[in-house]
This record gives structure tokens, C-alpha cells and sequence, in this order.
């Protein structure tokens, strides 16, 4: 692809030339040295660079898209998060970066007197958090987070790049090369220690990392809610998120997809059975797949008490929490069941089919758009919302949707300790323990990184599994499942750890990839400071509590306070 083409597609997203100009971009071939490369640069990426960053080392951070962040920003998906978060159960810097978030409102939007005065604004008032807010306000705020690191050249950022091969000798990775995603450039990177930071943990095929990814079998587990047979196949579903406004009485409605005739009739082969067509107001209850669930979509006023109205779930502007007139309508972000996508996976897979189901996915959220500007049957016995406009300028992306697939599950790492359903899951620790509700606890690890709170909370999967939803005690984050059984100088810093299929999907959340990836980067800069390897860390009373006692003092939590302890999700 030549220059030109390359700035026209750059010139679909607002930000990239800001970004591009910001850092010096590397010439085609060049080798470059760090302390640290940090493979990708979502939620846990970015805490890894700062958190090295703060420690003095020399960090490489890169990602494919154009946006860092992640889930809060190219993904589009608001924090998910636990019910202390204001107060416990986040890293210090988290907290910060929340604090910032709702500060970037206050100095730069034209907000009411009582959301100024309100300590816990919550810009879109969405159910699903307490800080639901604008991807755009999440990267500028990372950017800023970020800044003094990038200005005195500790961070280095180098995006839009893709991680295309390894050198692996003696255990340890010698090397990565990365390829511009658009210009025909590949660079280098060399450093003592490598983070795969990136989505789908793409580093831990390159490096031949030990891997797993899909369903573990039971006999291999024993935890409660695994299959019996091991299915590297079945993946949760992943998620094209987009965002829309209402502003009644105008006509936004989008040409009909060209899959749309497909999706409308599309009804999920699942078990236990999904309830009906996909696009439809009835889906399955997560917490018992087998009930149906009614649900609602009421952009212009409240919903029937009771029943989920899935505009203001993840709505990320409340227009009342601004100056009269400012927003012609809420926003809202759409991620919703409708629009989770298990057709096929993103690992496992060749690049070309991965392609083909992000492109389907694509339209099925184009397709769950049209049904609500046309087809979904309302309270009012009319049908459709033309009024709904999609709001692709706050992706910055010409399709109109995020930049990037919210992806659920990824490669893990298989690791020192893998955290299992009997560790941190009410009912599989109930049958282990034998202790009531009230007195029952997650494991307590004595290498304890980080907490974190959140229901083992498994969508639709490729397999044809309907939800697996299940209980959970808040947790702790072991140093065992962030390091690999054989490589030494790779570390994991997302939903890449040592998890299995079902504990996934309660560390996958926005503050857990936090804490993991910022405790990495102490990790690392610890290490490097001593000379020795993660592995010897966790094994040596003596480092592992210097380890520790390091991390404390930086603001990361290592266990839940008594009172919360057995609190159930």
C-alpha cells in the first residue's frame, strides 16, 4: 500500500494523525532496544507501560489499532466493574484514572451545577457501571496518563503494528518483529523482557508459548460447569460494539445490510434453546438459560418497572447531566446479546476465515441497527425508531462501528497455578470446603498480586453452550497464573492468564486486566533491579515479599477487606 492510500484510510480516524506525528515512526527494518516491550496496548498494556514507565525502565509499547485501550476505547465496551470499586477492590493508578475520567468532563464539557458538584458522576447514567462515559474521553485521558512518559522518550508507542514473528532461544524470546498494519515497513524489537499484552494472545502462538484456549475437559479440571470433553473450538462469543443517539422526529435510518433477510429470520441453536429469533426482545436469562427474559428498548423514557431497558444499560451520555441543549439526545452504547457473535471464531483459525466472521459480525450489528430503526415492535404498537442515529464519529471509523471486536477469550497461558472454578466459584468452593454462605471465601493465594470482584459471566459460545453464569466470591490475583511453565522473560498482562474457560469470564474485566497488567510492569522492573527471574520471585519467600511489599506501596491491593470477603456476585 502506498503513502497515499494509507493516510486516506488514516484519515477515517480523527485521532490517527494525532498520534502518528506525536512519535517519531521507525524506518523500515530498524532494530529498537528496550527494557520492556509490551505487545499490545489495551486496558493491561497501557497499565504495564506506566507502571515500568513509573519504575524507571525503558518501555516499547505497540498496537494494531490506531486507538490504545482497549476495551475502554477501540472496543467501546464502558468499565465493567464490581460494586466497591469507588472505594476498594482497584489499583491506586485505576482509581486515578477514573478520577481523571470524570475530571475530563468537569474541565471540558458543559455539564449541569449538580453533576459538577457530584463526586460520582456518571456521565451516560448507564446500569451497567458507575462511570459509563465516552471511548474518546477514555483515550484522551490514557494519552494524558501517558504523556510525560512519551515526552522524556521512557514510553515509546508504536501503533497501528502487528506482531508477525519471534525469536525464541534457550526459553527465552529473543526478539519481535512487528509489521505496520498499512505501509510495507517491519521493525524489530529486542529487550530483556516481552509482555503479550494484545487481545487474542497473539505473542503466545509466535513465541510457542504452552497455550490453551476454548473448554477444558472436567476429568482435567473438576470443575462443576465444564464439558466433559476437552473443545479448543468452542470460544465465547465476541461482540462488534457500535453507539447511537435518539433525536425524535428525524429519519437516520442506514441502508438495509446485506445480510439483514439472514440475521431478522436467525434463530440460535443452543443449548439449553435460545427462545426465539436473536433479534427480538426476548433472549435467554443469563442466570438461567433455560427461562426467557424479557427486555425492553425505550430511548425516549423509562421502561416497564422491572424489565431491563437495554438503551440506558451502557448509555454513555445522560443528555440531563449537561447544559440544556448540548446533546440532541442520550447516547448509548450497543452491546447486547443481540448482537454477540458465535458463528465462528478469531483463534484457531486462518486469517482469511477470522476476516470472514469479523465481517459477519459487522453485519449483524448493522443488521441489529436496521431492525431497531425499521422492524422492532414497540409499546406503542408502531414499529422501529427512525430517530436512531449511529454515531460513528465517536469511534472515528467510516463503517460507523468500533474499531476493534470486544473479544471475551483468548489465548492463556498455561502456568505455574491455573485458577479453577473450585478457587473462586461459590458453588464448586461450597462442595470443596463444605462451608456455608456467609463464612465460604475465594482461595487465599500467599503470591497474591491483585483483586479483583466479578461473576463467572461465560455468553453464548461457539460450541453452541447458551450462557454459563455462575456465582462467584471476590478474588485474588495469583503471581502463579501470570507465569509460563517453561519461558522465562514473557509475561502475560490481560485475559491471557492462567485461567480456564469458565474462571475467565470473571478476570476478564476491565479493572482485573488493570491490576494484572500494572502488576507486571512492577513485576518486571523488580526483576530486572535483582537479577532474577519471575519464576524465582514467586518461589523465594524472601523476594516474593519484597515483591509484594512493593507493589503495596504503589497502591495495589493483595487481599479484600474481612467485611467483603464473602460477599457472593
Amino acid at each position: 500500500m502506498d503513502r497515499r492510500t494509507f493516510l486516506a484510510i488514516a484519515g477515517i480516524f480523527p485521532l490517527a494523525p494525532t498520534l502518528l506525528k506525536g512519535q517519531v515512526q521507525p524506518r523500515d527494518g530498524q532494530e529498537l532496544v528496550a527494557d520492556v516491550v509490551i505487545i499490545g496496548g489495551g486496558v493491561g498494556g497501557v497499565a504495564a507501560a506506566l507502571s515500568a514507565a513509573r519504575a524507571g525502565l525503558q518501555v516499547i509499547v505497540t498496537d494494531e489499532n490506531f486507538w490504545i485501550g482497549g476495551q475502554l476505547t477501540a472496543q467501546g465496551v464502558p468499565p465493567d466493574e464490581h460494586p466497591w470499586i469507588e472505594k476498594f477492590g482497584g489499583t491506586k493508578l485505576y482509581r486515578q484514572f477514573r478520577h481523571r475520567v470524570r475530571q475530563y468532563y468537569k474541565n471540558n464539557y458543559p455539564l449541569t451545577q449538580a453533576a459538577v458538584q457530584n463526586d460520582a458522576l456518571n456521565p451516560g447514567n448507564g446500569n451497567v457501571s458507575q462511570l459509563c462515559h465516552e471511548p474518546r474521553v477514555a483515550l484522551a485521558v490514557l494519552l494524558e496518563m501517558l504523556a510525560p512518559y512519551l515526552s522524556n522518550q521512557r514510553v515509546r508507542l508504536l501503533n497501528p503494528y502487528s506482531p508477525v514473528g519471534a525469536e525464541v532461544s534457550n526459553d527465552r524470546v529473543q526478539s519481535v518483529q512487528l509489521r505496520h498494519r498499512f505501509l510495507s515497513k517491519k521493525v524489530t524489537l529486542v529487550a530483556p523482557y516481552f509482555v503479550d499484552a494484545t487481545e487474542l494472545g497473539d505473542l503466545l502462538e509466535l513465541t510457542h508459548t504452552e497455550w490453551v484456549v476454548g473448554a477444558e475437559a472436567q476429568k482435567d479440571t473438576q470443575e462443576p460447569h465444564a464439558p466433559a470433553q476437552a473443545d479448543p473450538n468452542n470460544q465465547q462469543a465476541f461482540t462488534i460494539c457500535f453507539a447511537v443517539d435518539y433525536v425524535p422526529g428525524e429519519h437516520h435510518v442506514i441502508p438495509k445490510p446485506k445480510e439483514y433477510d439472514f440475521w431478522s429470520r436467525y434463530v440460535p441453536q443452543m443449548t439449553p434453546p435460545w427462545p426465539g429469533k436473536l433479534l427480538s426482545w426476548t433472549m435467554s436469562h443469563p442466570h438461567d438459560p433455560h427461562k426467557p427474559r424479557q427486555v425492553d428498548f425505550h430511548p425516549e423514557g423509562m421502561a416497564d418497572p422491572g424489565t431491563l431497558n437495554l438503551f440506558f444499560y451502557r448509555r454513555i451520555i445522560d443528555k440531563s447531566n449537561f447544559a440544556p441543549g448540548t446533546y440532541r439526545g442520550d447516547i448509548s452504547l450497543i452491546n447486547w446479546p443481540q448482537n454477540d457473535y458465535w458463528l465462528g471464531n478469531l483463534v484457531g483459525v486462518t486469517s482469511e476465515e477470522a476476516h470472514h466472521h469479523v465481517m459477519r459480525a459487522k453485519q449483524l450489528s448493522l443488521s441489529l441497527l436496521y431492525w431497531l430503526q425499521t422492524e422492532a415492535p414497540r409499546k406503542d404498537g408502531k414499529t422501529g425508531w427512525p430517530g436512531l442515529r449511529l454515531r460513528g464519529d465517536l469511534f472515528g471509523t467510516e463503517d460507523g462501528l468500533a474499531e476493534y471486536p470486544y473479544i471475551r477469550e483468548s489465548r492463556r497461558i498455561l502456568s505455574e497455578l491455573t485458577v479453577t472454578e473450585q478457587l473462586v466459584g461459590v458453588e464448586a468452593r461450597t462442595k470443596l470446603t463444605g462451608q456455608k454462605l456467609g463464612e465460604l471465601t475465594a482461595a487465599q493465594f500467599p503470591d497474591s498480586v491483585g483483586i479483583g470482584s466479578y461473576r463467572i459471566d461465560l455468553h453464548p459460545s461457539t460450541g453452541g453452550n447458551n450462557y454459563i453464569d455462575v456465582s462467584s466470591l471476590p478474588f485474588q490475583i495469583p503471581l502463579g497464573a501470570l507465569i509460563p511453565r517453561r519461558l522465562e522473560n514473557l509475561l502475560p498482562a490481560c485475559k491471557n492468564i492462567g485461567t480456564t474457560h469458565i474462571t475467565n469470564g470473571c478476570y476478564r474485566l476491565h479493572p482485573v486486566e488493570w491490576n494484572i497488567g500494572e502488576s507486571v510492569g512492577h513485576l518486571i522492573a523488580f526483576c530486572q533491579r535483582h537479577q532474577e527471574p519471575p519464576r524465582k520471585v514467586r518461589n523465594s519467600p524472601v523476594l516474593l515479599q519484597q515483591l509484594q511489599k512493593q507493589l503495596v506501596q504503589a497502591g495495589i491491593e493483595l487481599e479484600w477487606p474481612e467485611s467483603v470477603r464473602t460477599k457472593v456476585r
